[in-house]
């Protein structure tokens, strides 16, 4: 099986036998349908129909693997690979309450420690109750180490005695829970802001990524979160989650045109493996 099974799939190309102004028509619908949004829905369907045009395509079987290859290069936005070029690299993750981003520090932090990395978790989340129960948690499975303090703490403290402890142990890459939610979405901005001003001040020139986690279920709304999230903050990547199920995989390509993000980590269930690096090429031959 492969890892992206579970996606939902467009199959309007096994429905047609022949590329005219209907099967162009319903394609668009279903790219639609498929959360990819109006504006990277037409301009896909515009690149296949020039293409099979320019190249004399005729059955939909071939045009199917022009799609695939036109999908994958929307995809190909920015840098997909996670940049960790310091000693410490910090990873910030962000994103609203219920996106599983504790989760996904986990999964990351599992696939970092099987790389060789020397990981620690910095518990920045004190405004959820147990957020920092549950990161703990997730490092004792991987074998991660973890930086917290009592619910309610300063963020930014943690941040700073993360670094200090990284700095002391030789750590590779320090990832960074934070919280979903405030009191409002200015004091959220704030809290990332001044997280933010330590990390420059106590490691002025380490790697710094800025992960924004998103629930693919949520389609259209996830595009809208993204939206926020890139206005208030230097975000570098997406980490889509819950690519299975009610999922439409076309939120992924959406994000991508529309905000210049790439896709960095796709999950697609709960499992510690169930979270990988993303593979446009893969995901359209799944998606397609």
């Amino acid at each position: 099986m492969g890892f992206f099974d579970k996606l939902k799939r467009i199959n309007i190309f096994n429905s047609y036998t022949k590329l005219d102004d209907t099967f162009y028509d319903e394609l668009e619908e279903s790219l639609i349908l498929s959360d990819m949004g109006m504006d990277a829905s037409l301009r896909a369907v515009a690149r296949l129909r020039e293409r099979c045009e320019a190249e004399r395509i005729g059955d939909t079987e071939r045009a199917k693997g022009v799609m695939r290859e036109i999908l994958a290069d929307m995809l190909n936005v920015g840098d997909r690979r996670l940049i960790l070029y310091s000693q410490p690299s910090i990873v910030l993750f962000i994103g609203v309450n219920g996106v599983g981003k504790t989760t996904t520090i986990g999964k990351i932090g599992h696939i970092l420690q099987q790389e060789g990395k020397k990981v620690l978790f910095a518990a920045a989340d004190t405004f959820r109750a147990a957020a920092a129960e549950q990161l703990t948690i997730w490092a004792d499975r991987c074998g991660a180490e973890i930086v917290k303090q009592g619910e309610g703490a300063d963020p930014a403290a943690v941040v700073f005695d993360a670094i200090n402890a990284a700095n002391a142990r030789l750590t590779d890459v320090v990832l960074v829970d934070t919280a979903g939610r405030l009191h409002n979405k200015t004091n959220l901005m704030n809290e990332l802001n001044k997280i933010d001003r330590v990390i420059k001040r106590e490691c002025p020139i380490c790697s710094k990524e800025t992960l924004l986690v998103l629930d693919a279920t949520t389609g259209q709304n996830g595009l809208t979160q993204a939206k926020q999230f890139k206005e208030s903050c230097g975000i570098t990547g997406i980490v889509l989650t819950k690519l299975d199920g009610t999922a439409k995989g076309g939120i992924a390509i959406a994000i991508a045109q529309e905000l210049g993000l790439p896709v960095k980590f796709a999950g697609v269930g709960e499992g510690m493996d169930d979270l990988r690096y993303f593979d446009p090429e893969e995901f359209v031959r799944a998606l397609i």
